[in-house]
Formats: structure tokens, C-alpha cells, sequence
């Protein structure tokens, strides 16, 4: 299959491109320092330019940016006057302590929107003290009713995936996708069965921070380490560690006519059967995040890239 052709959500009828948008970045101050490093109308230059390149899903939350991600997104389409497909998260505080909170939460997230319902409602982690079960009755009673189209979880191990698709499947609903954080930096999907068990069930896996937070670009190095929050999860040594993982994107990337390391790094996660949604705080980073569609890595070049990631993360 190309990467340029669509794929379906889990058993959903909904179908997207293998490359979608995340929005953390708009809006969020803490780790992505909004306003300093971008603006609104850089935000809006990244969703003008994910369109330009027929990139029309876009992943947002409550949680980012206290609900400024989910405004400026919704803005951002009535303005384009296009359809898109939504996704949304539900963030299941202490205090939201009973499965009716969850209602309130996505009238809330749909108002920030703009939008009468929304393609796909997430629960952004599992916490407690509400069951999965609970969740999942919630979600179903809000796909009956109109203002979810289909239902996700992000964040569930493997267990917690086949609790909610079976208590999904008691109301005749499909768990459609698990959003997890997958790269070349962090595999542990594979290891854990988690990956395996979405395949069997047909849920569709939707890989966050799929250049791990930039890391995978290539910017970044011992020597030009990231600012911010970021600084304290990637240290000194680490990027020294993956530079060699580094080099090989940047030598698999010339083989695919000056393809970029994010490019190849995005690439890969789509050879791996997950639609990823890498962020763009402008319309040059959205414009080369969409050059990871249209060319497919072989068999050969992503097994060459799972050892080197191996070698380097191990």
C-alpha cells in the first residue's frame, strides 16, 4: 500500500491520511513555550500549509493549552471554510469522579471548537478512580447521541485496550485507535504486546511525538541541546547517543531524492502501520512533515533502522 492512500480508522468507516497534525504546540506555554517561539499566526500558517498539502486530520485535547489549542484549531477551520477531521481528547481528572463528567467535558470541548460534534473522542489516560468500563458507556452514549463519531483511548496498555474494546463492543461500538508515543526513540509498543493486540483487534495505532519531540530532526545535538522542559528529558548524553541513529536518516534520506531525517523518521512509523501526527509550529515545519508522504521506505531500510534505534536506545 502507498503511504500516500487513506487509510480506515480501526473497523470505523472514517478514513484519514497515514499523517495527520498534532496541536500541543498551539497554545501550550510549558513545554512548547507558546508566544516566545511561535504565535497564533504562526499556528495558523501551520494548519493553512497541512491543508495546502491535503493534510486535513488534526489531534487536539482540553489539556493543551488549558483549551487554547482547541479554539484556535476551531478558528483556524471556520476560516479555511474546509471540512476536517477532528480529534479530541477527554482528560479524566480526580475530580471528575463519575462516568456523567464526560458529557459536560465534551460540550465543553465542542464549544471551544466551534463544531457540533467531532470525528474522534479520546480518553486522553486511563486514571482512576472511574472504571474503563464506566468510560467507555460514557463515550458510547455520546456516539448515540450524535456528538462523537467514533471513540478512542490513548495512552491504555494492552490490557487496558482490551477492557475498553470489549466494553465497547457490548453497545455495538468499535474501539477505532490507541494514540501512544512511538518513534524511532520509543518502541516500547513493540516490546509490550500492546501492538500486537491493536492488530488483532483492529484498532488503529496513532503515534504521538513520532520525531520524539524534535529529537529525531536532527537539530538538535551534545552541543545545541533543546531549551525548556525538553532539555530535562533529553539530556547531554542522550543526544550524543543517538547521533549515529541520527547520521542514518540523514544517509537513508538522500537515497529518497534529499528526503529529511524527520521525513525518513515519519516515514518509518507509517512502514510500521501507524498514522502519525507530528506537530508543526509553523508552516515550515508542516510543509516538511507532509514531505514524509508520497515515497515509502523498503523492507530493507526499516529494518536497517530498527537495529540502528535498537543499538541506540538499548
Amino acid at each position: 500500500m502507498s503511504s500516500e492512500q487513506l487509510v480506515s480508522l480501526g473497523a470505523t468507516d472514517l478514513q484519514i491520511a497515514p499523517l495527520g497534525v498534532g496541536t500541543w504546540q498551539w497554545g501550550d506555554r510549558q513545554m512548547w513555550s507558546y508566544t516566545k517561539t511561535h504565535t497564533e499566526a504562526d499556528a495558523r500558517a501551520a494548519f493553512q500549509a497541512s491543508l495546502d498539502s491535503k493534510i486535513f486530520f488534526f489531534d487536539t485535547a482540553e489539556a493543551y493549552g488549558t483549551g487554547l489549542s482547541e479554539k484556535l484549531l476551531g478558528a483556524f477551520i471556520r476560516e479555511s471554510g474546509q471540512t476536517c477531521v477532528v480529534a479530541t481528547k477527554f482528560m479524566p481528572l480526580p475530580w471528575r469522579a463519575w462516568r456523567g463528567t464526560l458529557r459536560g467535558a465534551l460540550r465543553a470541548s465542542l464549544s471551544r471548537l466551534g463544531l457540533e460534534k467531532v470525528q474522534l473522542y479520546q480518553m486522553h489516560w486511563p486514571f482512576p478512580p472511574v472504571p474503563i468500563e464506566a468510560w467507555m458507556d460514557a463515550m458510547a452514549d455520546a456516539v448515540r447521541d450524535g456528538l462523537v463519531e467514533c471513540v478512542g483511548v490513548s495512552n491504555y496498555s494492552a490490557e487496558q485496550t482490551r477492557r475498553a474494546h470489549a466494553a465497547l463492543a457490548l453497545r455495538g461500538v468499535p474501539l477505532a485507535s490507541n494514540q501512544v508515543q512511538y518513534s524511532l526513540l520509543e518502541r516500547k509498543i513493540e516490546k509490550s504486546g500492546l501492538m500486537a493486540l491493536c492488530r488483532e483487534l483492529n484498532v488503529s495505532i496513532i503515534a504521538y511525538s513520532p520525531i520524539a519531540k524534535g529529537m529525531l530532526t536532527g537539530k538538535y545535538t551534545p552541543e545545541n541541546p533543546p531549551s525548556g522542559l525538553r532539555s530535562r528529558i533529553y539530556s547531554r548524553g542522550y543526544l550524543e547517543r543517538i547521533q549515529p541513529l541520527i547520521k542514518l536518516l540523514r544517509n537513508l534520506g538522500e537515497k529518497y531524492d534529499g528526503k529529511t531525517p524527520s521525513q525518513v523518521a515519519l516515514n518509518w512509523v507509517i512502514c510500521k502501520g501507524a498514522i502519525a501526527i507530528p506537530g508543526a509550529k509553523n508552516a515550515r515545519q508542516a510543509q516538511e512533515n507532509a514531505g514524509a508522504l508520497g515515497w515509502q521506505l523498503t523492507e530493507d531500510d526499516v529494518d536497517v533502522l530498527d537495529r540502528m534505534s535498537d543499538e541506540v536506545v538499548s
